[in-house]
């Protein structure tokens, strides 16, 4: 679904230069969830903006399903950690859910028939005639998830989605993800600078050094399903590769870690 080689970017030029991403290679299979880690500032939102066509990396390939990204591919939605900017206050959450399916071309009744649809496997059915501001923070996110569901995306980028949301929240929001993904069987990259997140959630956990941008880790997560937050992160294997994936983060492994 997602294919990536030999990626670089840097901002700037002469002594303004700054290198974000050294080389990365990277790739995703049909209905993984992967997440990515690493220290503050090392371009984890770099890498996101040039999957998703919104910048223009200095150099290497993104192909998704195949197809070279030069823009913002039509089978692809992102989930954005500011939810506050990502909603318009003047729309009801339907409409605002509603709006990306014009691209599609659906009428009108399509529209409001798939925006009913993925409030509701949010949660957020009641809410549907609100405005995004009279919505918590949690829902207002859920209602972002919602936008990228209806789109219904071969592969969804969600970037630090849960970042500005309570603990509570967040983890009710995680387990969201999970079963949306189980429901729909879509594609996932979330970034995330939350190690525990990165494990609870992720098939896979790849961990990027600090910039400029390299794969240090690409990890597999094989934890029992259905994963539960309490259970799961009670598991011995959660608790290892918590610790694997914190070292690999803060510089102190020795070697590349690279499993299965």
């Amino acid at each position: 679904m997602l294919d990536i080689a030999e990626l670089t970017h840097t901002y700037g030029r002469g002594e303004e230069a700054h290198q974000a991403i050294a080389r990365i290679d990277l790739s995703l299979a049909e209905g993984e969830l992967v997440c990515i880690v690493g220290p503050s500032g090392c371009g984890k939102s770099t890498l996101l903006r040039s999957i998703a066509g919104l910048i223009k990396p200095t150099g290497g390939r993104i192909r998704v399903g195949g197809v070279p990204v030069t823009r913002t591919p039509d089978n692809l939605a992102v989930v954005f950690q500011d939810y506050s900017r990502s909603l318009f206050p003047w729309m009801s959450v339907a409409d605002n859910v509603a709006l990306p399916l014009r691209r599609k071309g659906m009428d009108a009744k399509a529209r409001r028939r798939a925006a009913a649809e993925a409030l509701e496997q949010v949660g957020l059915a009641s809410a549907a005639s609100k405005y995004p501001w009279e919505l918590s923070g949690g829902m207002q996110q859920r209602a972002a998830i919602a936008r990228a569901l209806a789109y219904r995306p071969s592969l969804m980028l969600m970037d630090e989605p849960f970042g500005s949301v309570d603990a509570q929240t967040r983890e009710d929001l995680e387990d969201l993800v999970l079963r949306v993904r189980e429901m729909y069987g879509m594609t996932i990259l979330l970034i995330t600078h939350d190690i525990d997140e990165s494990v609870y959630v992720g098939d896979r956990v790849v961990v990027l050094s600090k910039a400029p941008a390299r794969v240090v880790g690409d990890l597999r997560v094989d934890l029992p399903a259905p994963r539960d937050q309490i259970t799961t992160r009670e598991h011995p294997d959660f608790v290892h590769l918590r610790a694997e994936v914190g070292r690999l983060v803060r510089g102190r492994a020795a070697e590349p870690a690279v499993q299965g």
